[in-house]
């Protein structure tokens, strides 16, 4: 859904507060103009999802204490000052107080648009992590099958439909999709829920264990059957059985599998005895048993037999909306379980959950909520600025970062030269070719006067 870029511009100077509306509505802008910041504080709310451009020199109230107003309201509000010359001290340590940023007069019209664009770009991201965590905490265990696409939502119906009904399913998926998940809610949803779920990977067993393991053996059954064994089937009656992988399953197996899904009985190994048991069967596939091309020398009757119902779950690639925030979800039961605090998402981040095809689907997306909980991926919050959110050729916006990165730079360092030149890892000569270049004054940027340089 697209978004509606909002600014609230405060100044009590009409033609100054009038220019600067027009440059910030030609780049795009929503724009709320205030002669006060009585006014704007009257009308902002926490919820504001714009940027706040403030003056600084005002009667009544100032845009020093404005800032402070604003920022107990919410701190993460981005508010820029819009400074005289001899404000760019008060500036600097509103800098530091939280203040977003400063734009001394006079200004280029671009200096104001970059600007609010960049805090734009912040409270958008902070608007969105707030909604992902009030939506991934909304998502309770009760409810795990994550998703808000209408894919999604007839998945949920149809699980709740069907979950009560004892009928077999099966479940049709890629790696990592969340077979297992469907399987279980199918259990969790319905009255069998007070007996075992039992799950098995066809896949993860060799042929001469599997049959054991299903059906369960008697004493001398074969060589190192000592006692006896219940099998997962057994174990199962009364609740639920999950064979995932079931393409996997021998060809013999097979047989004895069609067995006791049509009469409801087994033969342990070692003995003729029959016993009944009462199971609910959910299969689950990476392939298309339908298509006997993938389905190889799997038994078209038995699939046809657990065919009764098939739930398909899209990958994560079909469902990209519901990406942010399984993410979240992920993001939050990751960072409780390390004991560490819930990270922003960040643009980086971002983007890539966005752009990455995620072949392991949801499997591959909570392992990479746990990386970035750790803080093992790069979730440093490298916000795009200048060079990608404007135009011009790529020099040019080249040129735009390369400015913003030396400002920022002296902001963090009240113009302390020998700090600022560690900070960026660049030769003095270097450093100063480059304020040159770009009309940067360093003493702007110093927090009181100084005798001279370092």
């Amino acid at each position: 859904m697209s978004r509606i870029s909002s600014v609230f511009l405060i100044d009590d100077d009409r033609d100054l507060r009038k220019a600067m509306q027009q440059t910030l509505e030609l780049a795009g802008f929503t724009v709320s103009p205030f002669a006060s910041a009585t006014e704007a504080l009257a009308a902002l709310s926490p919820d504001f999802d714009g940027v706040v451009i403030s003056d600084i020199r005002m009667p009544g109230m100032d845009g020093l204490t404005f800032f402070r107003r604003v920022a107990g309201l919410d701190p993460d509000l981005p508010v820029i000052l819009v400074t005289g010359h001899g404000d760019i001290p008060m500036a600097v340590q509103a800098i530091q107080d939280g203040a977003y940023d400063f734009i001394a007069k006079p200004f280029a019209a671009d200096r104001l648009a970059q600007s609010a664009r960049r805090a734009d770009e912040k409270r958008r991201l902070v608007m969105e992590n707030r909604a992902l965590r009030q939506a991934a905490e909304a998502a309770s265990d009760s409810l795990p099958l994550i998703g808000q696409t209408p894919v999604m939502e007839r998945l949920r119906q149809m699980l709740k439909h069907i979950a009560d009904t004892d009928v077999d399913v099966l479940v049709a998926g890629e790696t990592g999709s969340g077979k297992e998940v469907v399987a279980t809610l199918l259990h969790q949803w319905s009255r069998r829920r007070n007996g075992n779920f039992v799950a098995l990977n066809c896949g993860a067993l060799p042929e001469t264990v599997i049959e054991s393991e299903l059906f369960g053996h008697e004493p001398g059954a074969f060589t190192g059957a000592v006692k006896k064994r219940i099998g997962r089937i057994e174990h199962a009656s009364g609740g639920t059985l999950f064979l995932d992988e079931i393409e996997a399953m021998p060809p013999a197996t097979q047989v004895k599998m069609l067995r006791v899904l049509e009469a409801r009985e087994i033969t342990p190994l070692g003995t003729n005895l029959t016993r009944p048991v009462d199971i609910r069967v959910v299969a689950a596939a990476k392939i298309d048993l339908g298509d006997p091309a993938e389905r190889g020398d799997f038994r078209e009757d038995l699939y046809y037999r657990l065919n009764v119902v098939t739930l398909s779950i899209p990958p994560l690639r079909e469902r990209r909306d519901d990406i942010p925030l399984l993410f979240a979800h992920f993001l939050r039961r990751a960072a409780e379980r390390f004991g560490r605090d819930v990270p922003e998402i960040s643009a980086t981040v971002r983007d890539h959950l966005m752009s990455h095809a995620w072949p392991g689907n949801v499997r591959e997306l909570s392992h990479f909520a746990e990386r970035v909980a750790l803080g093992v991926e790069d979730n440093a919050g490298r916000t795009a600025v200048g060079p990608t959110t404007d135009g011009g050729s790529l020099p040019e916006r080249l040129e735009r970062y390369e400015s913003e990165i030396l400002k920022e730079a002296l902001t963090a360092h009240n113009g302390d030269v020998r700090s600022t030149l560690q900070s960026l890892g660049i030769p003095r000569k270097t450093f100063y070719d480059k304020l040159q270049r770009h009309g940067i004054n360093r003493s702007d940027y110093v927090r009181r006067s100084e005798p001279g340089e370092d």
